[in-house]
């Protein structure tokens, strides 16, 4: 009787250990799934912020071919992990994104980088080069995982590397107009300074670009137009007296009182 007590004890203890490993690993596929989850969620908000924006710089098709891709990819994966209405948000959004990559299938429009223009918003500027890192970061994953064409990339890397080049040459040269204006002509003289060094750089490795001529020459003229200011603002020296006139001075009758 004792033996037949001790043996439903120990089965019952270890029907008790069973349940709650199961139980841990049912919260524990909860968790990782909820973590994927979210994971994938913050790739489709990502993506979706930079897509957003390539409208204000000049993007190809291919580059907004691999953003879709790559919050198609995410969808789905949200799409399996997820149960209930945000199962459901994510196929609708899926299906609207995939509508939009066969929509594009074919088409290539590669706008020439020469055609931007930095806007006078400080904000939208600050926008565009988060924008650019981010998408750069993007490419350079995507083709890691074999999912861009390497002439693709290299391309568009290329395409981005141009834009942070003109963005930060454009807004240094700005910049040193501001402080020649605020007649701060130090500030002013190191900003252009900078930008040309970066532009001769750059002009050692495309030498027929367009913009780095183009811009070398009007940092050049601003270098003089701070330099010929800088020297009007000096005040002038006070002639020094010449010897004959302290001579003069000292030998000169003296006054009587």
């Amino acid at each position: 009787m004792l033996l037949m007590i001790l043996l439903a004890c120990g089965a019952l203890l270890l029907l008790i250990i069973g349940v709650n490993v199961v139980q841990q690993q049912k919260e524990r596929a909860e968790a990782e799934r909820r973590t994927e989850v979210a994971r994938q969620r913050a790739i489709i908000d990502e993506t979706e912020g930079v897509l957003s924006n390539t409208g204000m710089f000049p993007c190809s098709t291919h580059v907004v071919m691999v953003l879709y891709r790559r919050i198609q990819e995410a969808l789905a994966v949200a799409v399996d992990l997820s149960t209930g209405q945000p199962k459901s948000d994510y196929q609708r959004r899926l299906i609207d994104v995939q509508s939009q990559i066969e929509g594009m299938k074919g088409a290539v429009n590669v706008p020439p980088v020469e055609s931007f223009r930095l806007p006078d918003n400080d904000k939208q500027i600050l926008v565009i080069v988060q924008t650019l890192k981010k998408l750069k970061a993007i490419l350079r994953a995507e083709h890691n995982k074999g999912k861009v064409d390497p002439m693709i990339f290299a391309d568009e890397e290329a395409r981005v590397d141009s834009l942070q080049l003109r963005i930060n040459v454009e807004s240094m040269i700005s910049r040193a107009r501001a402080a020649c204006y605020m007649k701060q002509y130090g500030s002013a003289k190191q900003m252009v300074t900078k930008a040309l060094s970066t532009l001769h750089a750059i002009k050692a490795q495309t030498p027929n670009d367009p913009f780095i001529g183009r811009k070398v020459d009007e940092a050049k003229q601003l270098l003089d137009e701070i330099m010929g200011a800088q020297k009007l603002s000096q005040p002038s020296a006070p002639s020094s007296r010449k010897e004959g006139d302290d001579l003069d001075m000292l030998f000169q009758p003296k006054k009587k009182w």
